[in-house]
């Protein structure tokens, strides 16, 4: 609209200027004067950037037309918008973070101005707030004990850098092996290495050197919880150094220093671990090997050795803890069968009471479960035809044996609907009506 109302305007300007020029050159004729003024009215103004192109009769668009596709204000003032980045315009702030820049002045008219707070010597520094010891060791314990079941050690650490600073990290390699200390040996060898791992990333070996100061410190007291816990320091200690986390010269150090007994203790066994021939090829197994890492033949062997020093000793207390020692739950079917075919082998009832008791106390602490008491006697059954042939009376034994198990545990349903029948010639006579004799064998006692 503006457009055409600035047309019409400059139409009537050139139309007057045209009048004064006839007016000034003096006569003219009025048939003239109005063909003129009609050949005036009909112009038509054409673009510059049409196809048809500018005529040679016809007049050039005026210079605002040329503003059509211009993004600036057609009024001079704009539309009091803000500039980009909220840098500039009506009512705003300013860009974030301009008033850190050297150039900033504040305004003193700003109903926000504090002349006490203008300090030009004003300098920024990155302030780190350290944590409590109790509260690094209260967050570093539910770390460690999810290490122990997951064995990622990258997962340890990232947790761990998320609350440890550098000054307090001693305290993480200190709660580590305080824990692994009330742990089995499998744990204590996961501490290890999570101490390797993190050697260099969260602590270094001169944190590690003052944790392990403070622990032999306070080692009469660690002492009357664990009572090998001297031993397992020292063990530590060694380990420490083969993996190159700790510097021999802390165990030399130590020898001659004032300690306490269960601290001398420890850095006399650390040195004569670490003193020994190739005793740091040694320290890589120094907690043993545990769990599902050693060999099947291995672990069949220690069961065997387990049942018999049970047979001899009759320890069942003893007994109980060697199958803890073993970490083996996925392995437990294999105590069962060997369990089964030795109480099939021997042929003495003693030795058969004396395996139900050691196999009913597993299944009353819950160390081996049902699957796996099932599994063992399954396996038993599927073996029993070549077992037969060095026990013939190994099908009577078996059955004699699963009748003692069932009197003082319960068998699965598909373990019971496996065992083997009694055959008919060897228990049913044909004059006494079909009727089951009682039998009796004559064992060795």
């Amino acid at each position: 609209m503006e457009v055409d109302r600035a047309a019409s305007d400059s139409e009537n300007v050139a139309a007057d200027e045209n009048v004064k020029q006839v007016a000034d050159g003096g006569a003219g004729d009025a048939t003239g004067s109005h063909s003129e003024k009609l050949r005036r009215k009909n112009k038509k103004y054409t673009r510059s950037n049409s196809k048809e192109g500018a005529s040679p009769g016809t007049t050039p668009l005026p210079k605002y037309r040329s503003w059509k596709n211009s993004r600036r204000p057609r009024n001079g003032h704009g539309r009091g918008l803000p500039k980009k980045g909220g840098a500039g315009g009506k009512g705003v702030w300013g860009v974030p973070g301009s008033e850190l820049l050297e150039e900033y002045v504040e305004d003193a008219n700003d109903p926000n101005y504090d002349s006490e707070a203008v300090n030009g010597d004003v300098e920024f520094k990155q302030v780190i707030v350290e944590a409590d010891p109790e509260d690094i060791v209260r967050k570093s314990e539910p770390v460690i004990l999810e290490y122990f079941e997951h064995g990622d050690t990258n997962a340890a650490a990232e947790d761990l850098l998320e609350f440890v600073t550098a000054s307090r990290s001693h305290l993480v390699c200190e709660t580590i092996i305080e824990i692994a200390l009330d742990h089995k040996p499998s744990h204590c060898e996961m501490a290890s290495v999570l101490i390797s791992d993190l050697y260099g990333r969260v602590f270094s070996a001169k944190d590690i050197a003052y944790a392990f100061e403070r622990l032999l410190d306070k080692l009469p007291d660690l002492v009357l919880d664990t009572p090998e816990a001297a031993i397992l320091m020292s063990n530590f200690i060694a380990r420490c150094v083969a993996d190159d986390c700790l510097p021999p010269k802390f165990v030399q150090s130590k020898t001659g220093a004032d300690l306490n007994s269960s601290a001398r203790q420890a850095i006399n066994r650390a040195e004569t671990l670490l003193s020994m021939k190739q005793g740091l090829v040694r320290l890589d197994n120094i907690w043993g090997v545990g769990g599902g890492i050693r060999p099947v033949k291995s672990l069949i062997r220690q069961i065997q050795l387990l049942l018999k020093e049970y047979l001899t000793s009759g320890d069942l207390a003893e007994a109980m803890r060697c199958v803890r020692d073993l970490e083996v739950p996925h392995f437990h079917h294999e105590l069962v069968y060997e369990t089964v075919l030795l109480a099939v082998e021997a042929i003495n009832s003693s030795v058969e009471e004396q395996l139900c008791t050691f196999l009913a106390e597993l299944r009353r602490c819950v160390i081996v479960t049902p699957d796996q008491m099932d599994r063992g006697f399954l396996r038993v059954l599927e073996d029993m035809s070549d077992i037969v042939l060095d026990v013939p009376l190994a099908y009577i034994m078996l059955d004699r044996f699963v009748e003692r198990c069932q009197l003082r545990f319960r068998l699965g349903d598909h373990v019971l609907a496996r065992m083997p029948t009694r055959g008919r010639k060897r228990f049913v006579s044909e004059g006494d009506g079909g009727l089951i004799k009682d039998h009796a064998l004559k064992l060795r006692e």
